[in-house]
């Protein structure tokens, strides 16, 4: 199963369904996401996901609604009840939390963190995000709204903030598999960086060595290689020699050994001279 899969069903799997409060909460959370559908007094909400469908259905038993029915249409599992009355005014940190669980489980969803950190969840209505985003700065968690045809999408793109989301959804196995992903993540990139920089260095230290080996092959054309100082005759005649040693290596082989920047300035005055 996929990670965002893998989530809902963990997340359907809670069990906190004998405290009516936060059974009462987490079924706003489903009733004001993208999925729910209302059609006079009936609300429909359907999803792929059989333990979606369950943990929806025990919610509604649990808060007293029993007059529902569960249908199959195509792929989807449909269920069909009663409009209940949204109450999401004025909420505690605590009550909000279980609101922003309910739709996440209502219309929320993630991408592959191994490939790209995104999650978002869909909402009905612009007031129905507002509040969530404002439920989420309660807990430090940043989060964005972006209109998407009929929908309002919360969405989050920094990997510490959907790892915080995921630990207040109460998701703590998808956490834990997150933030072992995130640290692969970052260990490839570092080494990614360091690979790149070496090779980058290694470019430009193989441009300068061609270049260096030009001008003095140039100079030993012309006839002024004989006419250059001997300490540049030296190193001039150590480049071409070894033409893929290093500024610090070519120092070391010097009859007189000077640093890296002291051959450097050398070969500068070489390929000046024969300017």
């Amino acid at each position: 199963m996929s990670f965002s899969t893998d989530l809902k069903e963990e997340m359907s799997k809670i069990e906190n369904l004998s405290n009516k409060e936060n059974v009462k909460y987490e079924l706003m959370g489903y009733l004001i996401s993208s999925n729910i559908s209302e059609e006079k007094n009936k609300i429909k909400f359907s999803t792929e996901n059989e333990y979606n469908i369950n943990r929806f259905a025990r919610l509604l038993s649990n808060s007293g609604i029993e007059n529902y029915q569960i249908s199959m249409q195509g792929k989807l599992f449909v269920i069909t009840t009663n409009k209940p009355k949204i109450e999401i005014e004025n909420l505690t940190s605590e009550q909000m939390k279980y609101v922003i669980r309910g739709a996440y489980l209502g219309a929320g969803s993630i991408n592959n963190p191994e490939n790209t950190y995104h999650l978002e969840l869909s909402l009905q209505k612009p007031e129905y995000a507002k509040k969530i985003v404002e439920g989420l700065k309660q807990f430090d968690i940043k989060s964005n709204i972006i209109k998407k045809k009929k929908e309002y999408a919360i969405y989050l793109k920094d990997g510490e903030e959907i790892s915080k989301f995921l630990a207040l959804l109460g998701a703590n196995k998808s956490v834990l598999k997150f933030e072992e992903i995130r640290v692969q993540r970052e260990m490839n990139n570092k080494v990614n960086r360091l690979v790149n920089c070496e090779t980058a260095n290694m470019n430009k230290t193989m441009n300068a060595s061609i270049e260096q080996i030009e001008a003095i092959r140039k100079l030993k054309e012309s006839g002024k290689f004989e006419k250059m100082d001997e300490t540049l005759k030296e190193v001039a005649e150590l480049r071409l020699k070894n033409p893929n040693a290093s500024l610090a290596e070519l120092g070391k082989m010097l009859k007189e050994p000077v640093g890296k920047s002291g051959v450097n300035y050398r070969l500068k005055k070489v390929i000046e001279f024969g300017k």
